[in-house]
């Protein structure tokens, strides 16, 4: 009977006060193991939970992140002209407002013949998701290479932020919307409609959230915003 209220009550512990309980009962080497691979389940849900629920109350939150730099170049369309929310101040505010939260953002890089940059979002409980979005190296506006590579991996590293935290910038950006602009071709076109379909996305609330009035409007200047958004999302 003792020991069947022993287990009972042991049953109700956490799986590190079951350790605990099991060494000053002299349990043997088996169960000690069962019982630290059983703790380190239990801390990593228990981790998965405190993300999730900081998480979502960071997006209760949110901060507004308004387009504070204008960008513009020539090219031989014509004036290109874009607003867009600089990488400082979307990691400012947004960072700002994780920390309240236990959460803090990193990004990784690498690149082969695109540039790759990986956003991680960790909680101080050690639970972290992340997201990858890829492109090329930027030559608008007569770059040099160095300045392309990192004019990529600042967008990218925003856009990873912005989707992982599951933000927009206020009113979108509008990167390339101007006057002359080029449209996307028919490869592209046809690129985008692959990706909605695989993605099984609502194509109307795309054209919303693109600022444009169909897939064939799209300026060529924002086909890779396009791409990376399209490629950010889960499949359904």
């Amino acid at each position: 009977m003792e020991n069947e209220k022993a287990v009972a009550v042991s049953t109700e512990k956490s799986p590190a006060e079951m350790i605990r309980f099991a060494v000053e009962s002299g349990a043997d080497l088996e169960k000690l193991e069962r019982l630290m691979i059983l703790n380190e389940r239990w801390e990593a849900n228990e981790a998965r939970k405190a993300y999730h629920k900081a998480m979502s109350a960071f997006k209760a939150n949110a901060p507004k992140i308004e387009k504070d730099k204008k960008v513009g170049y020539s090219t031989d369309k014509g004036r290109v002209g874009y607003a867009h929310a600089t990488l400082g101040n979307v990691t400012e505010k947004i960072s700002a407002e994780l920390s309240k939260h236990g959460l803090s953002a990193s990004w990784k890089t690498r690149q082969d013949d695109k540039i790759h940059v990986t956003c991680r979002v960790t909680h101080v409980q050690g639970h972290f998701e992340e997201t990858t979005l890829s492109a090329p190296a930027d030559t608008s506006g007569s770059k040099n290479a160095i300045q392309a590579i990192g004019s990529t991996i600042t967008y990218l590293e925003r856009y990873t932020l912005l989707a992982l935290t599951g933000l927009a910038t206020f009113d979108q950006d509008d990167d390339g919307v101007a006057a002359g602009t080029e449209f996307i071709d028919e490869k592209q076109l046809n690129q985008l409609i692959d990706l909605i379909n695989d993605r099984m996305v609502d194509e109307a609330r795309f054209l919303k959230y693109m600022g444009v009035e169909s897939l064939a409007k799209l300026p060529k200047a924002m086909f890779q915003k396009a791409v990376n958004a399209l490629g950010a999302m889960k499949k359904k």
